[in-house]
């Protein structure tokens, strides 16, 4: 079985067939799908999504790009939606300082009071971050006890280090696949395989042969695979492991 522990399915680009897409997801081997949140509203139509399928759960947060226009009562709106018992993560949440849709500072703040907030419910954050590693490592620093997972992770190795040994997991998407990937291979080889997830981030990210198409959580195999082809393993030793820790990971 295959964990896509990160697949925007309120994505609008699911709304034409979103349920058809869904249905195939078990005989395609994908028994577990978590979708993180952009924003409320997103967070809202995600819960919605997780309540009618049993293998899809849902994380609430706010994404760096919508920071700046976040109501003021997103904490609150949060908190609620973290109390249904298939929300499973505080999320997505972070920073981008690539596209910087949201001011620098406003990004830094929202993350900082979410990263309180996920602590205050006990839950684990999903974490974007592009371009913003210095300042993303010292926000995790002064939150010390949050754990998660560092996303689509493309770092360095040696921030790689530094995030697994504060305790959080990393996932990994279709980049596996690209050619240019050659940081996120280093780490995908030198990491611990306990600390290790898998993910789509569809629609986006969809992996070799199909990069520039909608992605989908029936292409998450193409991600276990070359996995499993970097760590001298079976696609279902890699199905197998990760499937445990995301599990561990969100509590499910």
């Amino acid at each position: 079985m295959l964990f896509d522990t990160h697949a925007h399915y309120d994505d609008e680009k699911f709304d034409a067939d979103r349920g058809a897409l869904l249905a195939q997801m078990r005989d395609a081997g994908v028994g577990l799908i978590v979708d993180p949140a952009s924003d409320i509203a997103s967070a809202k139509k995600a819960r919605d999504i997780a309540h009618e399928y049993d293998f899809v759960w849902f994380a609430a947060g706010v994404h760096p790009h919508e920071a700046a226009r976040a109501a003021e009562d997103y904490p609150e709106a949060i908190r609620a939606l973290a109390a249904d018992p298939k929300c499973v993560a505080v999320g997505e949440i972070g920073l981008d300082y690539h596209y910087d849709f949201s001011p620098r500072d406003v990004q830094r703040r929202v993350y900082a009071r979410q990263l309180e907030l996920a602590r205050e419910l006990e839950k684990p954050v999903i974490i974007h971050e592009r371009e913003a590693v210095a300042d993303n490592l010292d926000i995790l620093k002064a939150h010390p006890g949050v754990r998660g997972v560092v996303h689509c992770y493309s770092g360095s190795w040696e921030t790689a280090k530094t995030l697994l040994d504060w305790g959080f997991y990393l996932g990994f998407t279709g980049v596996v696949t690209f050619k240019n990937a050659r940081r996120v291979l280093e780490v995908v080889e030198k990491m611990p395989l306990e600390r290790m997830v898998i993910e789509t981030d569809s629609p986006y990210m969809a992996p070799v042969p199909h990069r520039g198409e909608r992605n989908s959580s029936l292409l998450v195999h193409l991600v276990a695979e070359k996995i499993a082809e970097l760590r001298g393993l079976t696609p279902e030793d890699v199905a197998r492991i990760t499937t445990e820790n995301g599990r561990r990971l969100y509590g499910i």
